[in-house]
């Protein structure tokens, strides 16, 4: 079944994506969600005919995401954490507290968009996280997990 993304889902699409799914999972789940609708040749056209209009006004979107990606270069963010034996961490430091962090050095970060490998860091060290700014526009940034003093 071939489907177009009203919004973004994740692990499927964006909006405004045409999608295959199984019958099922679009019947029963994204079209009565409100997520998504048929992918019918009437609506493939005004798909079409949308995205062609909504194409410059995406280039500045996204050219307004590349500048709050660029804060980001310079920024070093350190993320202490109270730790036990070792290197082990009380816990564990995830996508909210690295959002914390850049939210205290003034870069304002949504953590649904913020992914970190293995989604918890339970271990002091260097981490590198994905910040997603746009569909376009994703952004690796370093950080460090250090032991609170």
């Amino acid at each position: 079944m071939e489907l177009i993304l009203k919004r973004d889902v994740e692990n499927l699409g964006f909006a405004d994506d045409i999608v295959s799914v199984k019958n099922g999972y679009g019947r029963n789940f994204l079209i009565p969600q409100g997520a998504a609708v048929l992918a019918t040749p009437s609506a493939r056209k005004v798909l079409a005919e949308n995205l062609k209009q909504r194409a410059y006004k995406d280039q500045k979107v996204i050219d307004e995401a590349q500048k709050e990606a660029d804060k980001l270069k310079d920024l070093e963010i350190k993320i202490s954490s109270k730790t036990g034996d070792g290197d082990k961490l009380f816990g564990s430091v995830n996508n909210a507290d690295l959002a914390n962090a850049l939210e205290k050095a003034g870069v304002s970060i949504e953590r649904k968009f913020i992914t970190i490998p293995g989604n918890n860091i339970k271990r002091l060290g260097s981490y590198e996280a994905s910040i997603r700014f746009h569909r376009d526009v994703v952004v690796p940034f370093a950080f460090d997990v250090i032991a609170e003093a």
